[in-house]
């Protein structure tokens, strides 16, 4: 019998609104079967059941809600859910190159799942999920047939739920460096050393709608990491591709990346402070025609958010200053506490300090493969957009 969890008067209004996550501080009380790691039915504070979840109380997210029905969360439950996500995809996505499960928004909570050709790269991020980690192997086993399925647990987050950080094989064979293809693109993934899963698939509908305005184009991609958008650019037609990253090893990746899809002569790769390069050659009055910000996450805190939006200014005022008249910048944001209308506020004013005029031509978001829950604004993390600038 699973444990119970009854929640403090008042807390049950945020399970009826179909946010996924209950605090600790919104638990009244958990009776002894509660262990963590456990599945527990959760109960308003009058007796009502509410869900059933993951428990764990070391975290701040004690309770992850896995269904608002009364059922068995078993193996079963898993490989259901697992087939729900994968038959959702294969209505619009090559399932050898998306994120076949994104967490919460696939009703399972805390689990990451990248696929890259022929090899998947698993992520569990909470204490509950981890219980059931074999169970999702044999369902992606069942489901995707893949060579090989690869553990990057490697993530501070996981310290948080009183988890050890692991990477290592837990099905099959997986080589040190996969290819995979996107939007007709070869890209060799290393999803064993790389940053997170070693690709970051969300941008996948981005890059891809960057075609129009790099065509012919001499083009600066800023944060390239291994390459994505600057070989995009290059696939895309542009002129000249220039790629930065401060990652040497990210620089020499992106190259292999080039070289792989014959595109070394035009799309050239440095290894620097995207800030500083941005600075120098915005003082010798260096000019593109588009430029490419992708930056990482400037904050993983709310309470950094006001340092985010100063970085974010910063780059984008510098780039609009070195875009030629009429020419494109298209600006990222991947920062969760970065919402998307104050990333448009920080995109204007930056644009104010630039003294030049925007036009709006798209404002985007991550992929259909990330889907986003509307009752859990956290799922909806990246902003992309496309402008036209002109000076004043």
């Amino acid at each position: 019998m699973d444990g119970k969890v009854t929640l403090i008067p008042g807390k049950e209004k945020r399970v009826w609104s179909k946010h996924p996550w209950i605090y600790k501080s919104d638990i009244q009380k958990a009776d002894a079967q509660c262990t963590p790691g456990s599945v527990v039915s959760v109960y308003s504070s009058r007796g009502r059941f509410l869900a059933k979840a993951l428990y764990n109380p070391k975290s701040q997210i004690s309770l992850r809600v896995m269904s608002y029905r009364d059922e068995p969360i078993d193996g079963a439950f898993i490989a259901n859910r697992i087939h729900d996500a994968v038959e959702y995809r294969r209505h619009f996505a090559d399932l050898k190159s998306c994120r076949l499960v994104f967490a919460e928004s696939d009703r399972l909570p805390a689990l990451i799942v990248d696929s890259f050709g022929d090899t998947l790269v698993l992520q569990c991020l909470s204490l509950g999920m981890e219980q059931f980690k074999q169970d999702i192997v044999k369902a992606l086993v069942d489901e995707m047939h893949p060579q090989g399925i690869w553990e990057r647990n490697d993530v501070p987050v996981r310290k948080l739920e009183g988890l050890e950080m692991t990477t290592g094989l837990l099905y099959g064979t997986v080589p040190d460096q996969v290819e995979m293809v996107e939007n007709g693109i070869r890209f060799l993934v290393d999803v064993k050393e790389g940053q997170k899963t070693g690709f970051f698939l969300d941008q996948k509908e981005n890059r891809a709608a960057i075609a129009p305005f790099v065509k012919g184009m001499n083009v600066l991609d800023c944060f390239t990491h291994t390459g994505s958008f600057a070989l995009h650019a290059g696939k895309y037609g542009a002129e000249s591709v220039v790629g930065v990253d401060i990652s040497e090893y990210a620089c020499e990746f992106a190259a292999k990346n080039a070289a792989l899809n014959g595109m070394e002569d035009r799309v050239k790769f440095v290894a620097a402070n995207a800030f500083d390069l941005l600075a120098e050659e915005s003082r010798n009055r260096k000019q593109y025609d588009t430029i490419i910000l992708d930056p990482p996450a400037f904050t993983k805190t709310r309470a950094a958010v006001e340092s985010a939006a100063r970085g974010y200014k910063e780059i984008n005022l510098r780039a609009m200053k070195m875009i030629r008249p009429g020419g494109f910048l298209v600006t990222c944001s991947c920062s969760q506490h970065v919402l998307p209308e104050m990333f448009r506020k920080i995109v204007l004013e930056a644009s104010d300090d630039a003294r030049v005029f925007l036009r709006q031509i798209e404002f985007r978001t991550q992929g259909k493969d990330h889907p986003i829950l509307p009752f859990a604004p956290e799922t909806q993390y990246l902003k992309c957009g496309i402008y036209q600038v002109f000076p004043l």
